[in-house]
């Protein structure tokens, strides 16, 4: 029988893409989001007791995907398919997300949680307490998780570098308008910048290859161990971006203004965008 679920509110956070949501929240990070309960249901009672919490779980729900694979390709590792209950994909049969959260504070039906790998607008459908006794055991084993973290426990294997021209891309996008995907993008490149559909590398040229970051895109060559980034771009061409109808377009505003300043830089076709 078909199940009918509600959303009990929105998550509101300065993630507006995938890719700037790491793909498990870090408690270093320093991050905060607001969880807005909707109004008329007595959700301020509903969090009676809450606040002695240190952590809560969220259950939530993958707005932006569509369809679903029963062998996914996860970023991490490498190139082999697994199977989708074996991983945390997003592309799931029904496309719930559980996320453990920092709990920093409730003031009405308001709630402050810390780092968290949601995107903005994010419907959620649950929140219980986290609790260790019963929600944590970390001697269990990870199946070939730990195999992947066993071999990237290690330091990483690439030098990246960045070229003056990416640097000054970068500097303007981050005094401009706030954006800086740069410390994501190393993090990914120097532990393994080979093709790769899920972490959206793709080689465009014998020696040049382009990596996704979120709307935006960074072409790098390879020569032996060493990453180098020559240029930033906005991942969508000019004639897209000013579209009826497109302005929801992540960035839209940085890209086109990042396009009038390096015109050069604009892209041959948009992607297939999926947040």
């Amino acid at each position: 029988m078909p199940l009918t679920l509600h959303p009990i509110g929105y998550l509101r956070t300065r993630q507006q893409v995938k890719f700037q949501a790491g793909h498990q929240p870090s408690a270093a990070t320093e991050e905060s989001s607001i969880l807005e309960l909707l109004p008329g249901c007595g959700y301020e009672d509903a969090l009676r007791d809450l606040a002695g919490f240190e952590r809560i779980w969220l259950l939530w729900w993958f707005h932006r995907n569509e369809g679903w694979r029963p062998l996914v390709l996860p970023p991490r590792g490498p190139v082999q398919r697994r199977g989708v209950f074996s991983t945390r994909s997003p592309h799931r049969p029904n496309p719930l997300g559980l996320t453990p959260v920092p709990l920093l504070g409730i003031t009405g039906r308001t709630l402050f949680v810390g780092a968290c790998d949601l995107v903005d607008g994010t419907p959620i459908f649950d929140l219980k307490p986290y609790v260790p006794s019963f929600d944590s055991f970390p001697a269990s084993r990870a199946g070939w998780i730990d195999e992947v973290d066993a071999a990237m426990s290690g330091p990483p294997q690439f030098t990246v570098t960045i070229s003056p021209l990416a640097e000054e891309q970068g500097k303007w996008l981050r005094e401009k308008w706030g954006i800086d995907f740069t410390p994501r993008m190393v993090e990914l490149l120097a532990r393994d910048p080979s093709p790769h559909r899920t972490r959206r590398i793709k080689r465009r040229t014998p020696t040049h290859t382009e990596i996704g970051c979120g709307a935006w895109l960074a072409v790098f060559t390879v020569i032996e161990k060493t990453v180098t980034v020559l240029s930033l771009k906005p991942a969508y061409p000019i004639t897209f971006l000013m579209r009826q109808g497109y302005e929801d377009i992540p960035d839209r505003d940085a890209q086109v203004a990042f396009l009038a300043v390096w015109p050069s830089q604009s892209s041959i076709e948009p992607p297939a965008f999926s947040g």
